[in-house]
């Protein structure tokens, strides 16, 4: 009896001990489950989430929470620096913009100069701070920061006219806001972990400021205050402005790769534009267009004005030097002139560098805006046709070009330009005892007219009877098609063949016209540079038709080079 009442309370006692372990095992289990759960949530935990569980008071003062904290903690630290900042800041504005100055000082000073600059006792107040990537290199780190300010800077200059009348100005009110770019490069192992230090004026997105004659009025003297505010604004272009950089070194080594340098030339072919806003209450604008990668004086180009016309055709070459891809932008602005007034604004438009394929022609139509910056206008006013290609200097070799000699006039357009007979152009003699050359693309141009696609109906039975009239802009040869009746659709599958002198500044107008007994009724035309067809030899595409509210035109070109070199 006792073994039976033994063997039972042995086996109550082990599946009391099983059940304990098993319980044991599933608490245990959701410690863990839930412990996973809130360093899980810990994880995801903002810094808002955390000044909610506990306020400021219990953490230490070095700790902050937010980006507006940490800009707040930065505008602190460098009000009570700014008095050494000042008088740093002072002496290197100084020095490196003044000498820019008086590089562009107006014809009508003999001398341009500080005579006093301090920028004054209120800090500039940062509003924002990023860093972003450096290239992708690893070498550097590369900070942005946002700033305004709206201080109280004595800043007088000390300006001489021809007449020998000599002028205190003052410049005064200067409000600014802007980004700097900070880039400390290279990274190395030697404290303080970088060699360099280099600083530029990544954008400038308001700059105002006032001049006044110490004690008169500089509104006396005609054409002083414009001249002196321009010359202001091209020095800051010119010396602090991206992609301009001024190098510090910390550390002693070579710094020269951080200095700014040309990488590449642009080669802009200013084609046409189309339906230009017209600001005229009488006849049409007089529009022209100026296009810069710097806004410096020197380096803008200006295209000829062409009158009464909001459909201008100006087919012009320009060349800019680009020293920094990556940022840069081709701006295009074109104006209506008012002959001795200024000139009004009817649009702009601009092209980031880095969208370019190197060594590629790219044909871009662009819609012209009001403001590049604040982009809320949508109104229509316009397009601007260009032709684009960027060229980085060590291309030059793999595209076998001429250009790298200063012995030969061509555009990067013309370097890439194939000869009759495969022979690149860029095997010219390249001694530097040749007479200097200018390449002239010669050639025959065909044009064959495939058909035409959904012309507008001009006849009173709906339909027309088109035909298509072309014509070389320069030598103003003209060829047409035979009529085709009744036709919306047409077909002329007809071939002309023109002898063009100067390829890449020719241009090819094709009209299309419904032939009436008493005269033609204009349809629609499109205007073609040579530029693909000489680059490509022969292609065939549809284009839309301008003026039209329909219709495509299909042609098919090909180019046979005869260059020929002309001794300047």
């Amino acid at each position: 009896m006792s073994f039976f009442l033994g063997l039972v309370m042995g086996l109550a006692f082990g599946v009391g001990l099983v059940i304990a372990f098993v319980h044991s095992e599933n608490y245990r289990s959701k410690l863990r489950f839930d412990l996973a759960a809130t360093t899980a949530a810990f994880a995801r935990m903002t810094v808002e989430d955390s000044r909610k569980i506990l306020p400021p008071e219990f953490y230490p003062s070095w700790v902050v929470f937010s980006q507006r904290q940490k800009l707040n903690w930065l505008n602190a630290e460098l009000t009570k620096i700014w008095p050494f900042v000042n008088e740093a800041a002072s002496v290197i504005i100084k020095t490196s913009v003044e000498p820019v100055l008086e590089q562009y000082r107006p014809a009508i000073l003999s001398s341009l100069k500080f005579s006093k600059l301090t920028l004054g006792t209120v800090a500039p107040q940062f509003t924002g701070i990023a860093i972003i990537e450096d290239g992708g290199d690893g070498k550097g780190i590369t900070m942005e920061l946002e700033l305004q300010w709206d201080g109280n800077p004595s800043i007088i200059l000390d300006i001489r006219t021809r007449l020998g009348v000599a002028l205190p100005v003052q410049v005064k009110n200067i409000a600014f806001t802007g980004v700097f770019r900070l880039i400390f490069k290279p990274l190395v192992t030697e404290f303080p972990c970088f060699g360099a230090l280099c600083y530029s004026l990544r954008e400038k997105k308001k700059l105002d400021f006032t001049l006044k004659v110490v004690g008169g009025d500089i509104s006396s003297i005609p054409g002083i205050s414009d001249a002196l505010e321009g010359t202001i604004r091209d020095a800051i272009e010119d010396s602090l402005t991206w992609p301009v950089r001024k190098v510090v070194p910390i550390l002693p080594g070579d710094y020269s790769d951080l200095e700014l340098k040309p990488v590449g030339t642009l080669e802009v072919k200013l084609v046409q534009a189309k339906d230009l806003t017209n600001k005229d209450l009488i006849g049409k604008s007089d529009p022209y267009a100026v296009l810069y990668v710097r806004p410096l004086r020197d380096r803008m180009k200006t295209s000829k004005v062409i009158n009464n016309q909001l459909n201008p055709v100006w087919n012009e070459h320009f060349e800019f030097v680009v020293e920094d891809a990556e940022t840069q932008h081709i701006v295009v602005k074109v104006y209506d002139d008012e002959g001795l007034q200024a000139s009004e604004l009817i649009g702009c438009a601009q092209v980031s560098l880095k969208e370019l394929q190197p060594g590629k022609v790219k044909d871009v139509w662009l819609n012209l805006v009001k403001d590049l910056e604040i982009q809320r206008d949508n109104k229509y006013r316009g397009q601007v046709h260009l032709e684009l290609l960027y060229v980085p200097y060590e291309m030059e070799k793999e595209i076998l070009n001429p250009f790298a000699n200063p012995n030969f006039s061509m555009t990067s357009l013309e370097r890439v330009i194939k000869s009759a007979d495969g022979v690149v152009v860029s095997e010219i003699d390249r001694t530097p005892n040749s007479k200097k050359r200018d390449v002239i693309v010669r050639g025959v141009f065909s044009v064959t007219v495939i058909s035409a696609e959904s012309l507008p109906a001009m006849g009173v039975m709906g339909k027309a009877d088109p035909f298509v009239v072309l014509q070389m802009k320069k030598t103003e040869t003209k060829n047409k098609t035979r009529v085709v009746n009744d036709s919306l659709n047409p077909a002329w599958n007809q071939t002309f063949d023109f002898v063009v002198e100067d390829g890449l500044h020719d241009m090819l107008i094709v009209e299309v016209y419904d032939h009436d007994t008493f005269g033609k009724d204009f349809m629609g035309r499109c205007i073609l540079t040579l530029t693909r067809v000489i680059l490509e030899g022969e292609y065939k595409d549809s284009f839309p038709l301008d003026g039209a509210k329909s219709g495509i035109l299909n042609l098919h070109l090909e180019w046979t080079p005869q260059p020929i070199y002309r001794d300047l």
